[in-house]
């Protein structure tokens, strides 16, 4: 519906929309010797109420200038409102979005269109340490709920003018901002426009956190890995910029989106970079054996107690079956009870207060296994291996990985207790299969581990190992052939 000239027609339609809103502020007052009377909406608690007291209503309320009613509001926009951002806008809809998203709109007598000023004032917490992706070495600064800040500290890290930033707003009620973030010469144009239309055509009542966008953005939904990258530190979304990726800051979360990705990212953490190479490259190797060790420990356990006890040690093998001569469970039982227990102890952590959750989780485990081994629930061997299980899950940095993995443990040690070290053997080639299967706009998700030469094989440089900064000369795949060299600002 297109702004009326009349004044008292657009007040009407106005309070009628926000009818029983009692956040939303309407005031009406006149201005100038003329007399001409201003329309003003804004909604409280979300505007910066300074802004509005200082640099709108004091200049309005000493408005002495003649001038037509028509022309009023052109005046005010150029020479009174002393605000960095004001526009105009011409139909009710977009005057309902504004005052919603915490801007200050003023109407007045003879005009098709309305002035919207920016007024924003959201309350926030400040900025924090990051909670998911803890380092020793680096920035200790995390992202939170309030786009605008996010932004910052994204900038304040890339001083560089072709960081380029679009803005969208998608979710039909929630009109959530979404800021698409990407470096203009290092981003690929094919990647850049399948984003743009992914976001245009999301369908959604609301939008409110960024985790709506990773699942509506996943080409392979019902996969258990992530094919999106999330992150709450600002550092490793500048890295990511600086690889020619795509970030996506979404208002009202502390975590933004970054693509494309392939499996080898979810294995990087910020201080790889922060600390020598040679130490980062061990800690790294040990993420890659530990995330095998998640998935294969309790299928392998299995299959060599139940189906091919022979290929255990012969000493191993007698304290085991010492171990488990009063256990009134099979030994997959033994493993189902363990691997639950652990997993209700991690969901009890995550949903308590942080000084209650460790407690939690480090007497909890110790008492709950001393006294299943000491009742006879379960032998002492399960307790290790399902412990070391768990150990081993967070060694690796992403969260959104870890439960992939899960998922991927039960698979395994289910057709390992149906077909011993064959069933192990099967679902590990099943997952690397379906690892192989998927992309991530245009890019394997197993690359560098596949397909390397791509790129001259330069992305092992940043895989397993981590080469020396000064001889990681090329960025990686994701950015767009003609500027992967480092060097030289290209």
């Amino acid at each position: 519906m297109q702004i009326s000239k009349n004044l008292s027609e657009n007040m009407i339609a106005i309070k009628e929309t926000f009818r029983d809103c009692g956040d939303v502020i309407m005031r009406e007052f006149v201005v100038g010797s003329g007399k001409s009377r201003i329309f003003m909406i804004f909604t409280d608690n979300i505007v910066d109420s300074d802004t509005i007291h200082e640099f709108i209503m004091t200049n309005l309320m000493g408005l002495y200038k003649e001038c037509d009613e028509s022309g009023l509001l052109k005046v005010l926009m150029e020479d009174i409102i002393a605000v960095g951002e004001v526009g105009k806008i011409d139909t009710l809809q977009q005057v309902v979005d504004g005052v919603l998203l915490g801007d200050t709109v003023l109407f007045m007598e003879g005009n098709e269109f309305a002035l919207q000023v920016s007024t924003k004032g959201f309350p926030s917490r400040g900025v924090s340490q990051a909670q998911t992706e803890v380092v020793v070495l680096g920035p200790k600064d995390a992202f939170l709920e309030v786009m605008a800040t996010n932004i910052v500290l994204i900038r304040r890290r890339i001083r560089d003018s072709n960081l380029k930033l679009k803005r969208k707003k998608i979710g039909r009620r929630s009109k959530t901002d979404v800021a698409l973030m990407y470096m203009e010469d290092l981003v690929r144009p094919e990647t850049l426009r399948i984003v743009e239309k992914q976001l245009d055509r999301m369908n959604l009542d609301a939008i409110l956190d960024s985790g709506y966008v990773e699942q509506l953005m996943e080409k392979h939904w019902s996969s258990p890995f992530p094919q999106l990258q999330m992150t709450e530190r600002p550092d490793k979304a500048a890295s990511a910029l600086l690889e020619g990726r795509v970030v996506l800051v979404v208002d009202n979360t502390p975590v933004v989106v970054m693509l494309p990705v392939t499996l080898n990212v979810f294995f990087q953490a910020a201080e790889d970079y922060y600390d020598r190479w040679a130490i980062m490259s061990f800690i790294r190797t040990i993420r890659y054996i530990a995330a095998m060790v998640a998935i294969a420990l309790p299928g392998l356990y299995i299959a060599l107690s139940v189906y091919h006890p022979e290929l255990i040690p012969t000493a191993l093998a007698i304290k085991i079956a010492a171990t488990r001569q009063n256990i009134p469970f099979t030994v997959v039982g033994e493993v189902v009870i363990m691997e639950l227990a652990f997993e209700l102890l991690r969901e009890a952590g995550i949903r308590l207060p942080s000084p209650v959750s460790s407690t939690i989780g480090i007497v909890g485990g110790i008492i709950i296994g001393s006294a299943a081994v000491e009742a006879g629930i379960v032998s002492p061997t399960v307790v290790i291996v399902s412990a070391l299980t768990g150990i081993c899950s967070f060694v690796i940095p992403n969260v959104a990985l870890v439960s992939g993995l899960r998922l991927c443990k039960y698979l395994a040690f289910l057709l390992s207790a149906v077909l011993g070290l064959f069933g192990l053997w099967v679902a590990l080639l099943f997952i690397l299969a379906h690892l192989c299967s998927l992309t991530s706009y245009g890019i394997p998700f197993m690359y560098p581990f596949c397909s390397a030469s791509v790129n001259d094989d330069v992305d092992w440089e940043d895989t397993v190992f981590r080469m020396p900064l000064n001889k990681m000369k090329r960025r990686p795949i994701f950015t767009k052939p003609s500027a992967r060299g480092r060097k030289g600002g290209a």
